[in-house]
Order: structure tokens, then sequence, then C-alpha cells
């Protein structure tokens, strides 16, 4: 019998949460069943949007979220042995798993990693997975933008924000990322080769960024929304485009993000603002991943992970990443 450790939900998030909120459990497993395959973990993904859709996890249930997997037993032929995986498993180290789709609902069944030419096997919990395609189509798709144009990315150094404003460069726009720390604003302009770094805890932020941006902003892809937001938008040009992809201001607040209205300058300056969730795109998935992949052989898309050993830290992790600490993708391996 194989025996799998997993974080349940012990009782609901209130605020931030706090170690005492999950529960580090053993649970043997049953043999599998016809259609169904067995998987070990190997690379967990953290994500802030986990907090966000905590609401969702029961009191005792396995606490949501991404792995890059390896198949050690198998009876369904399209997941052969030694195969690996991307299942939205949760936070478990071993998973019994079949085609059956996952919760959250809407997400992709497990989906077995194509060759990736040398490439780390963890990518494809990055830029080779959901941050990637969701940097790709979320931006791509809704903000169109096109060559000359001013884009703004909040979040710029986390694991789709990163990506985002390096999409923009091979666009041919102006990049002005948003973070909270030099060190994040060093790493984006010097390695990632944005034009421009404003740090939002500046006290003279809105005037910085018009100095970044002295014709406007066309193009912007929001990862925090609240008060960022509105501050951002009242600086867009006319028919600006927003894509709005996470409110991670306030994920951890329990009334919502504070904020101005955003409408004044959503009407006046007539912007299109659409948010979005990547699953929108999972019958081209391939397509992002495949040429994500070819930017990274071109030298035209870097990447950083923030890589943890051992399984027994995912919450340690995942308290970094909802505080902003990490840069670029944070990664349990187990």
């Amino acid at each position: 019998m194989v025996k799998a450790k997993k974080f349940v939900l012990e009782k609901p998030f209130n605020g931030f949460p706090k170690a005492s909120d999950l529960k580090l459990v053993e649970e043997e497993l049953r043999p599998i069943k016809n259609g169904e395959f067995l998987t070990e973990a190997v690379f967990l993904s953290v994500d802030p949007y986990m907090r966000s859709l905590a609401h969702d996890v029961a009191i005792g249930q396995t606490f949501i979220g991404s792995q890059v997997a390896k198949i050690i037993e198998s009876k369904n032929p399209k997941y052969p042995v030694g195969k690996y995986v991307v299942g939205e498993f949760g936070w478990r180290t071993h998973t019994i798993a079949d085609e059956t789709p996952p919760l959250p609902k809407g997400y992709p069944i497990p989906w077995i990693i194509p060759d990736l030419e040398g490439l780390p096997l963890s990518l494809s919990l990055v830029i080779l997975g959901m941050p990637g395609n969701t940097a790709y189509f979320g931006f791509l798709e809704i903000c169109k933008p096109q060559p000359g144009e001013t884009v703004v990315v909040t979040g710029a150094a986390g694991a789709v924000g990163s990506i985002v404003g390096q999409i923009a460069k091979i666009k041919g726009c102006r990049v002005i990322g948003v973070a909270g720390s030099d060190d994040k604003g060093k790493w984006l302009t010097q390695e990632l080769k944005f034009d421009h770094y404003v740090n939002y805890k500046d006290k003279d932020f809105e005037k910085k960024l018009a100095e970044a941006a002295p014709d406007g902003i066309d193009c912007y892809f929001d990862n925090v929304g609240g008060d960022l937001a509105n501050k951002i938008m009242r600086q867009m040009n006319l028919f600006g485009r927003v894509s709005v992809c996470g409110v991670s201001s306030a994920y951890n607040n329990k009334d919502g993000a504070k904020a101005d209205v955003v409408q004044f300058a959503v009407l006046f300056k007539q912007l299109k603002v659409e948010g979005f969730i990547f699953t929108r795109w999972l019958d081209r998935w391939f397509e992002g991943v495949l040429q994500n992949k070819q930017w990274i052989k071109e030298g035209k898309l870097v990447y950083r992970e923030s890589v943890r050993q051992g399984f027994e830290n995912m919450f340690d992790v995942f308290v970094e990443v909802l505080k902003g600490d990490n840069v670029g993708k944070a990664i349990v391996k187990v």
C-alpha cells in the first residue's frame, strides 16, 4: 500500500492564512482501478490565486494546487508508467487520478508533459504551464498590443507578470513594471529588459509613473487591483485596454480591496476593461506552451524559479508568496 501525505483544510481562512488552518496528514491509498493511474509528486506549484479560491475548499479536503508528478502505476493506456503529468492534484505527495475533470471547475484534466528539449520539468508549472499561458493569452488576446505602445504590468516580478512584460517587449512595446522592492526592480530592468520600474510603495508613485510614461499608457495588465489600479487607469490613453488577471490586494482582506471608483477613468478615457480566467483558452493550450518554449530557445524569454525543498514547507512558501517575498515562480520540490 502507498501512503500519501497531504495538507487538508482544518478551518476556513480568516484574513491572512495561519499555519493552524491547515493540517498535514497521511492517507493510505487503495489499489488503482481500470482507467486510473497512480502518481508521485515531483514539483508543486504555489500561487496567490490559491488564497482567492480557498473558500471553495471544504473542511477536511486536500488544499488546492497543481503539480508535476511521475506516473508510477497505471491501468490507463493514455497515461503510461514513467511519463510525467501536470495535474490539479492539490497539496499531496501521491494521487490516484483518472480523466475526470478536476476541481476547480473548468481546469484541465491531467496532461502529459511534451518533450521540453532539455528544459527543466518544473517549467511545466511556470512559463510552459498555467502561468505562461495566462500571460500569453491574457495579454495578447485582450490587450492586443501594437509596436510602440506603452504597457504597464503590476505584480511584475511574479510568475505571470514577469512573462507578460517580456512578451510585450517581444511585440515591440515599451514596458513599465510595477513591483514592491528595488531588488525586484533591478531584476525587471537588468535581466528581463523592462524599460522602467516603479515601486508602488513610493509616496510619489503617480508622479514616477507619469515620468516613466510621458505619453500615457495604452495597455495595462492588472494582477493587483485595488487603489493601485485606479491610479494607473487615470494615466491611460483614450481607448486603452486593461486585462484583469488578479486582485492580489484583496485576497487576504475579508472586506475586499479598498479603492476609489474606477468608472471615471473607464468612462472618460473610453477604456476596454476585461477580466479573464486562463481556462478560456484550454482548446489552444499547447499553442501557448510551444510558443513560449520557442521564445525561451531563442533567448527572448527569461525565467526565474524560487524553489524550496521539502513537501512540509508548502505552507511557509504559500505565506511568502502572499506577502510578495518571492521573485519569479514559487515551487516546492518534494
